[in-house]
């Protein structure tokens, strides 16, 4: 039975409960419903069922976008865990400016996206690019390279961006996490006789093994997000060699006006992001 002022509670939850269906369950809903529709500006939706979802899976052009975005998601958070956990190492111990450095490796995660994006834009460029004039000036290379033009380069020139941008993010984290190691447990390891390779093996990475879980899965979900870096810098191109999910989404909405299509093309993220947010959320609680 419940106590009297169990009505009281539930009205204090009512805000919070409305609010949550209009600012998600309502939006939800609606971008399932357009999913299921043949929807073009300018004209009323039309029921089409399994349709989008149907085609899109027989899109040879769609299937290179969830390959793209799996190649631009695994290779980014990859590379950007292991500087982060080394740049995490060098800033734990007690080097000259510590501060100083920690500040300046902050810098990329700081900056705007686009301001990011359009920089290293410049840089990759064939002709007037820092990166090719750096190249040819000390030899390495006979002619520019189309860094941003040829299939075989762009996807590895925006992973390298996204790389750029992110490592910070893990830096700072795993950093945190180091630094809440108790040191008693490197000294009783000394004492023990462990190599530093062995502290590391016992003693820093199960430490950091919760961090780690945790910084990785929200990098994949913004990761798996991301649209300005390839957006700005290719355009998905060129053809669709660095099309992902996000920009591809763009392209069939707000290009082709194929509202329907393109939403589902967003739903395709959906219960994957859903899962790597609940596995989060279950992990945070575990935590607290």
């Amino acid at each position: 039975m419940l106590p009297p002022d169990a009505g009281i509670g539930y009205l204090f939850v009512l805000p919070l409960v409305v609010l949550v269906l209009l600012l998600i369950a309502y939006p939800l809903g609606s971008a399932v419903y357009l999913s299921l529709t043949e929807k073009y500006v300018g004209y009323p939706p039309r029921f089409v069922g399994l349709k989008n979802y149907v085609e899109l899976t027989g899109d040879p052009v769609f299937r290179k976008v969830i390959w793209n975005s799996a190649v631009f998601t695994v290779g980014s958070v990859t590379v950007k865990l292991m500087i982060g956990l080394l740049m995490a190492l060098s800033l734990h111990q007690a080097l000259f400016a510590r501060r100083l450095v920690r500040g300046l490796l902050l810098l990329p995660w700081v900056v705007p996206t686009v301001i990011t994006a359009l920089a290293w834009h410049w840089m990759f460029d064939a002709l007037r690019g820092f990166i090719n004039v750096s190249l040819e000036t000390l030899g390495l290379i006979g002619e520019p390279i189309a860094w941003l033009g040829q299939p075989s380069t762009a996807m590895m020139a925006v992973v390298v961006v996204n790389i750029w941008r992110g490592f910070p993010f893990f830096g700072v984290s795993l950093l945190a996490g180091l630094q809440a190691i108790p040191a008693d447990l490197y000294e009783a390891a000394a004492v023990d006789g462990a190599s530093a390779t062995q502290r590391f093996r016992h003693v820093t990475l199960p430490g950091l093994r919760p961090v780690i879980f945790v910084t990785t899965l929200i990098s994949t979900i913004f990761t798996l997000n991301d649209f300005n870096i390839v957006y700005v810098m290719t355009r998905g191109g060129p053809g669709i060699a660095t099309h992902i999910l996000a920009t591809y989404t763009y392209e069939v909405g707000f290009q082709a006006l194929r509202w329907g299509r393109a939403v589902a093309v967003s739903m395709y993220l959906m219960p994957l992001v859903v899962v790597m947010i609940v596995v989060l959320a279950r992990r945070l609680t575990r935590e607290d």
